[in-house]
């Protein structure tokens, strides 16, 4: 029965002991850290709930609940809970995704209510780095000016129709993702390589925290792929990324994708975690 579990939703007076949670695995963590860090934890502002599972009186596990229901240092007893507050307020996400033993826990609870999904990815390892790569790095990548959003709006489409299987544009036609894609191209954390009005390599920094920042998006034309210039667009962006944006760079990628996993590990990425995603 719901609330028969200590799992309460949080607010700004929770924020510090949130954060000293989150901040405690801050590559893991980057995606929800970074919502925390930039706004806090009131609903409203987050465009979230934020549920927090208390022992003892104090804060012991998190689970991020918009979009994405992502569960943060969850112990087993916080992941019931979770479940329980999720099957009882139904799907709402898209995905649950996050370090693969917390989201196959909880997808075993779930999964009678929610399946099937629409995909399953058991195994995405987590890459990091914090170290300048040691390839050349590609000085015609640079930030994306927002005069053009027009050229690389396509690349983003083509790029998220292809990882997830769907098309951002499906649904409120678009409107979020361009509102996203905008947000990202502003804040400086978009890169591409455009040459006649042609994106030849694009990638964007999709969460930040001053810890970690966490890369997506990583994108070359199918007709242009195994030239290399993944390897050394990705090289700019680390470089980029560590001079002004945040001491460590990190990903996560499919297992199956073996070119991606090489490249990321040419620029200096070590595999450090692994993520799953269940997909809606």
């Amino acid at each position: 029965m719901l609330g028969s579990l200590p799992v309460r939703i949080l607010d700004d007076r929770h924020r510090a002991e949130a954060l000293a949670i989150l901040d405690a695995d801050p590559v893991a963590n980057v995606f929800v850290s970074s919502r925390v860090h930039a706004v806090g934890l009131d609903p409203r502002r987050l465009g979230a709930q934020m549920w927090g599972y208390m022992r003892d009186g104090h804060l012991d596990s998190l689970c991020y609940s918009g979009a994405n229901l992502v569960p943060v240092a969850a112990t087993s007893d916080a992941l019931r809970a979770f479940a329980e507050r999720a099957q009882a307020q139904g799907r709402r996400c898209s995905s649950i995704v996050g370090p693969v033993d917390l989201v196959g826990e909880l997808w075993d609870m779930l999964a009678p209510y929610w399946g099937p999904p629409r995909a399953i990815r058991s195994a995405q390892p987590v890459m990091a780095t914090s170290t300048v790569p040691p390839v050349t790095a590609d000085h015609r990548v640079r930030r994306v000016r927002m005069d053009e959003f027009d050229v690389v709006y396509p690349a983003c489409v083509a790029m998220f129709t292809e990882e997830v299987g769907v098309s951002p544009n499906t649904g409120d036609g678009g409107v979020l993702y361009r509102a996203r894609v905008a947000e990202l191209i502003r804040a400086g954390r978009a890169f591409a390589r455009i040459e006649d009005g042609r994106v030849m390599f694009k990638a964007e920094v999709g969460a930040v925290t001053p810890h970690a920042c966490q890369v997506q998006g990583v994108w070359v034309p199918p007709d242009l792929r195994g030239q290399g210039l993944s390897v050394h667009g990705m090289a700019t962006l680390v470089e980029e990324s560590l001079r002004g944006i945040a001491p460590t760079v990190s990903l996560y990628v499919n297992d199956f994708n073996t070119r991606a996993r090489a490249t990321y590990r040419r620029v200096g990425f070590t595999e450090i975690d692994t993520f799953m995603s269940v997909l809606f």
